[in-house]
């Protein structure tokens, strides 16, 4: 069983992506992960804040690559969206042209990123989303994904600003959200258009009550990650899209 070693780059009041994302890949049959984690100050879920917590990311991708991680996930995915369409391109080109002037040969991926490659992997084309934020910013989210040629055809937003608090949104107000959704001709649900809002343990019992594929920032990232490093990307229990090699094999 191979063994690989995950770098996480996380708001410094997140404390979800690193419970939901060691839960999903310790699931994985063909290989082990250890995570080792670099935090960028962030309380406040606002423009200012998110400014203020990106400035940060070239002494947090310096730290992590100290611990030789094969993969590093930037993971504050509304971060990264309110940059504007194609900043998870350009920011994970950056840090990987920093990565390779400092000699590290990490992969680097984005929960933004990541939320798009789930997606695209999904084939959906038609969404709806969940999110967290207030609605200026989850507007932008909208916009980010209508950028990248998705139709956004209903969403909500929760409007919780303190992160602190969105860690702690209780799982039935996110399936309140989700159930009052327009779902008809949908392709995929993002039940978690945050790495910080908790949803793992309702992606798949979302996923048998609506009967359309559902995924959250977590399980997109986990999928890039497997992805990334060339894992089947085959782990029950969490939606369709991280049982996607399994489904092939099956065929």
């Amino acid at each position: 069983m191979s063994t690989h070693r995950i770098g996480l780059v996380v708001p410094s009041s997140n404390v979800t992506v690193e419970t939901e994302m060691p839960a999903i890949l310790q699931e994985h049959a063909d290989a082990e992960f250890s995570f080792h984690s670099t935090r960028m100050r962030m309380h406040t879920v606002s423009p200012e804040g998110l400014a203020a917590m990106n400035a940060q990311r070239e002494r947090c991708v310096l730290e992590i690559a100290d611990a030789s991680p094969e993969v590093i996930l930037y993971a504050c995915l509304v971060a990264i969206m309110v940059g504007g369409p194609g900043e998870h391109q350009r920011v994970e080109s950056a840090v990987a042209e920093q990565l390779a002037t400092g000699g590290s040969e990490a992969r680097i991926r984005s929960s933004a990123g990541a939320l798009v490659e789930g997606l695209r992997a999904l084939d959906a084309k038609r969404v709806a989303l969940v999110m967290p934020y207030m609605k200026p910013l989850a507007k932008q989210v909208v916009e980010y994904l209508e950028a990248e040629g998705f139709e956004v055809a209903d969403w909500r937003a929760l409007e919780v600003a303190d992160n602190n608090e969105v860690g702690c949104i209780p799982g039935e107000r996110v399936m309140e959200a989700a159930r009052s959704l327009n779902l008809t001709g949908l392709d995929a649900l993002v039940l978690s258009c945050c790495v910080q809002m908790p949803s793992l343990s309702l992606v798949q019992p979302a996923e048998d009550e609506f009967g359309l594929p559902v995924l959250s920032a977590a399980t997109a990232g986990a999928y890039s990650i497997l992805h990334s490093l060339g894992l089947p990307v085959a782990i029950d229990g969490a939606g369709s899209l991280l049982r996607m090699d399994a489904k092939v094999a099956s065929a």
